[in-house]
């Protein structure tokens, strides 16, 4: 009998479309109030590692961490998500994008998710890739101002843009940071990649040029990159041509399925769990079968079982167990 392969020998398997013995998996969600201080996250990515064992740790900061420095103030948000919402923007006029700061990253709130960054991965030794958690800069400005962003590009453009190449910068910055303190990678966020939002061109001019930025600063240091696509009626085939290995979206709720996004990247695709309603709501059973019709979209190869975005935090445990296990007892 050949031994389990390691988290890291499972992830580049599937990278390369090759045989594995049994699918990976990693489910992520918030963790407020513990998320407040750096010995509080780190301890709880920790903990829900030990507990499950998963093949890649989404780390989870808290979802505002990169709009406090700039001025913004946030608060827990009531529900079941386990998010923070902004209380107060930090950008009320466009003459005040060109004004950001380029903060220092080792202080503040960044410092503080550095730390905790620092903290798990020395915890966890290697044992598994670590993908620190970052905002495209055109979804950290949406924090910092709110909807204001969608008049001020296309009214005031150069102001603008010279917020997103401040913005953009702090978080290559960050970035390399994080490398230092022990990620291995990244899962960064874009909000604003959707056709519900922005053209193809707005994003093409306001969101792609500031996110490779991000990119490019890391990319002789990461070995896996995974891209999150939020949102319905996203721009699929725009998003897939970034230079990251796995790319993850709401699949079970828009298009692309699974079976037609490895048509179109060639990395792995990251989904196939309905948080908010099956992982939710479901039974065990009804888990189970859509971890199974995943694994059958894709024959088992290029994918990582994964929800669509975070799960939430009153996820049934047996609902968790059954994601898990139907992955496992199903062999590559």
């Amino acid at each position: 009998m050949t031994s389990p392969m390691t988290h890291w020998e499972r992830l580049r398997a599937a990278a390369q479309g090759a045989p594995v013995d049994h699918v990976p998996i990693s489910l992520w969600r918030h963790w407020p109030h513990e998320d407040a201080t750096a010995e509080g996250l780190a301890n709880a990515m920790v903990r829900w590692q030990r507990e499950w064992d998963f093949d890649l740790v989404k780390f989870m900061p808290t979802g505002t961490y990169g709009v406090h420095d700039w001025g913004a103030a946030t608060e827990y948000a009531p529900g079941n998500v386990g998010t923070r919402v902004v209380t107060r923007f930090g950008v009320t006029a466009p003459d005040q994008w060109p004004e950001l700061e380029q903060l220092d990253v080792g202080r503040g709130q960044y410092g503080q998710e550095l730390e905790a960054l620092r903290l798990a991965a020395q915890a966890l030794d290697n044992s598994v890739p670590i993908l620190q958690t970052l905002f495209s800069p055109l979804t950290t400005a949406r924090k910092l101002a709110g909807d204001r962003i969608f008049a001020d590009l296309r009214q005031h453009p150069d102001e603008f843009k010279a917020g997103l190449q401040i913005i953009a910068e702090t978080t290559a910055r960050f970035a390399q940071a994080c490398v230092e303190a022990g990620a291995h990678g990244f899962f960064l966020a874009t909000q604003c990649s959707t056709y519900r939002l922005l053209s193809e061109a707005e994003y093409r001019e306001f969101g792609q040029p500031y996110d490779l930025l991000v990119l490019e600063a890391v990319k002789d240091r990461t070995e896996f990159n995974m891209l999150h696509v939020h949102g319905e009626d996203i721009m699929f085939d725009l998003m897939a041509s970034y230079p990251v290995q796995l790319l993850n979206w709401h699949d079970r709720l828009t298009w692309p399925t699974l079976q037609e996004a490895q048509a179109r990247f060639a990395g792995i695709v990251v989904g196939g769990i309905n948080d908010r309603q099956t992982l939710l709501h479901g039974t065990p059973e009804q888990v189970r079968a859509e971890v199974q019709d995943a694994l059958a979209q894709t024959q088992g190869r290029r994918l990582v079982v994964g929800p669509g975005c975070v799960i939430p935090t009153d996820t049934p445990v047996a609902n968790i167990r059954a994601a898990v296990e139907a992955v496992r007892s199903a062999h590559g």
